[in-house]
């Protein structure tokens, strides 16, 4: 509606406008269509952008592989890390057995998943960069081969139609320009006839040239159609050659996504955890721990190893039987040692793991957690000599003890 307001406002009749306007939209295709000259690029091209594509496709897969991995590498994070906490944790028999299968299955998966990271970098990638080279024949300063071969024959295939198109717009600009011409003699004439003044002389010569331009623009017109008549009787044979080219882009383009298409098959099949046996076989197992929970067998071992169940030695009558008093080292010059905290000379520092109260007064007490200094190792009756801070030493259990980090 716009487009007819407008024409009306420049004066110019709808008809008149529409036929522009097709004109316009038929030049405009004509611009973008295959067959006019050098609008084979973007299939020449086509060599080239499935060589990026295949350059993509390998970054995009290997940017996922990366995902694969780094989620392997979590679960064993995971798997770790709560083993710990559920050996630290009261729970026993099939039920531990069954939370302790999740981390099993756990450290499977990240197998799998590890697989499937070095499968699309190793096996995916590696296929996929050897086929690229093999494909893409690279022709020195002329880009890829086939991308020059399609060219060439494209161009090959125009050349008689370029100029035989040509020739056709050189012979529409000529009888176009004819029929403007013979029009400027027409709108003088008409204007002479309107002028009461004008001479006859005058009209005679004009009516002359009106003769002259119409036989020119017949002449113009007979060699229009001729040249078109020429083009259009060689369209069929260069539709034929064009498509005989393109055909061959089509083959070679077809090759590429056939390839491409089973290399994400491949990759589909990598990724498809779903049908994979070793998967099914981690859930399978998984299922079967979980399924093999016993509330009465785990009942049972509590109840024999924290239970009634325990063995156990009743009080019975024993008879008194004299100590033998525990051997000790023969008491020997104490080496001197500097009373400030932290010394170290003279023997080596010990932190006491449990309590322990010397019933003799050559016997070193302490309590737990409590750090002195070990001054002689320990004798064949597992005692060892120490010295705490202040002075005070004496014999004390060597295993009472370990040493300080």
């Amino acid at each position: 509606m716009e487009d007819k307001n407008a024409s009306l406002l420049l004066g110019l009749p709808s008809k008149v406008c529409e036929a522009v306007t097709m004109a316009e939209v038929q030049d405009k295709t004509n611009k973008l269509s295959f067959w006019m000259p050098g609008n084979y690029a973007p299939t020449v091209h086509r060599t080239q952008d499935s060589f990026h594509v295949c350059d993509v496709m390998v970054d995009c897969f290997k940017d996922r592989a990366q995902v694969e991995k780094h989620y392997a590498q979590q679960l064993t994070e995971w798997s770790n890390k709560w083993k710990k906490i559920t050996d630290s944790r009261p729970m026993y028999g099939s039920l531990l057995r069954a939370w302790q299968c999740f981390f099993s299955s756990a450290e499977r998966l990240s197998v799998l998943h590890t697989s499937i990271s070095h499968s699309l970098i190793s096996e995916d990638g590696q296929h996929i960069r050897s086929w690229q080279k093999e494909a893409f024949k690279r022709k020195m300063f002329c880009g890829f081969r086939e991308s020059h071969n399609l060219k060439r024959e494209f161009a090959r295939a125009q050349k008689p139609w370029i100029k035989k198109l040509k020739k056709l717009e050189k012979a529409q600009r000529a009888y176009h320009k004819s029929c403007q011409k013979e029009q400027n003699v027409l709108n003088k004439e008409s204007q002479a006839r309107n002028n009461v003044n004008q001479n006859e002389h005058t009209l005679n010569k004009l009516q002359q040239a009106k003769k002259t331009a119409e036989q020119d623009r017949e002449q113009a017109r007979e060699h229009y159609v001729k040249v078109l008549d020429d083009l259009i009787g060689y369209a069929p044979r260069y539709m034929e050659e064009m498509e005989s080219v393109f055909d061959q882009s089509q083959e070679q383009e077809r090759k590429r996504i056939s390839f491409l298409k089973n290399t994400l098959l491949s990759i589909h099949t990598h990724l498809d955890i779903t049908n994979n046996h070793n998967v099914q076989a981690v859930y399978s197992d998984l299922l079967h721990t979980l399924m093999s929970i016993n509330e009465q067998e785990d009942l049972q071992w509590w109840r024999n190893n924290h239970g009634p169940g325990m063995n156990t030695r009743w009080p019975t009558l024993q008879e008194w039987v004299p100590p033998s008093k525990k051997q000790k080292h023969i008491k020997k010059p104490y080496p001197q040692i500097e009373e400030a905290k932290g010394v170290m000379i003279g023997g080596v520092r010990v932190r006491a793991l449990y309590t322990y109260v010397g019933e003799d007064e050559d016997e070193l007490s302490f309590k737990a957690g409590e750090e002195f200094l070990k001054v002689e190792d320990e004798d064949e009756q597992g005692w060892s000599r120490g010295i705490k801070e202040g002075g005070v030493e004496g014999y004390y259990p060597a295993n009472y003890v370990l040493p300080v980090q």
